[in-house]
């Protein structure tokens, strides 16, 4: 029995390109995170894919029901494998999310997945409140470009300004290829 658990978050159709909501170079960001999908499945760690629905047939993204919700190919669940569904950006927020793990005597958590200023960031940070030990991969991550009145941020941008703050209270941010 392994202490870890990989959380895939939100690896879903809508955030590629032709998708319902585009994240930026968000094909990059999936291959990284089945690199790490592969390494902590060789490892035997717990693995847990969640998805998002949104509560609404007219939604912008992530409509039930629909191949825009579904969980991308490049990091689909294999047998054994648990998926979590959920409706709001943080991942245990009335989900079994919590009680998964600890039925594991899982203590740290690694996470990958969009986006990273919604529900990564939600979830990095209920995990941290929740005892366990955080690490973020950050190339396995993806944020979407945004503005906010008259101040526009790059994907980039986006991904510096949450992964810092989370780096510093919330867990370890690495690189896939630094990865413990």
């Amino acid at each position: 029995m392994t202490d870890r658990a990989l959380i895939l978050v939100d690896i879903q159709n809508d955030y590629f390109d032709g998708g319902l909501w585009p994240v930026d170079q968000m094909a990059q960001v999936a291959q990284t995170a089945a690199a790490v999908l592969d390494r902590a499945r060789a490892a035997g760690d717990l693995v847990i894919h969640v998805h998002h629905e949104a509560g609404s047939e007219t939604a912008p993204f992530f409509r039930p029901g629909t191949q825009g919700a579904d969980i991308h190919s490049s990091v689909a669940p294999q047998d054994g494998e648990a998926t979590v569904l959920k409706h709001r950006p943080n991942s245990f927020h009335d989900t079994d999310l919590h009680a998964r793990l600890q039925a594991a005597g899982v203590t740290k958590v690694t996470i990958v997945g969009a986006m990273t200023q919604m529900c990564i960031d939600a979830t990095a940070r209920a995990a941290r409140d929740l005892g366990y030990e955080v690490t973020l991969v950050a190339d396995a991550c993806g944020a979407k470009s945004i503005a906010y009145g008259d101040t526009k941020l790059t994907a980039e941008q986006v991904q510096a300004a949450f992964m810092a703050p989370l780096s510093m209270s919330y867990g370890k941010v690495v690189m896939a290829a630094d990865l413990d």
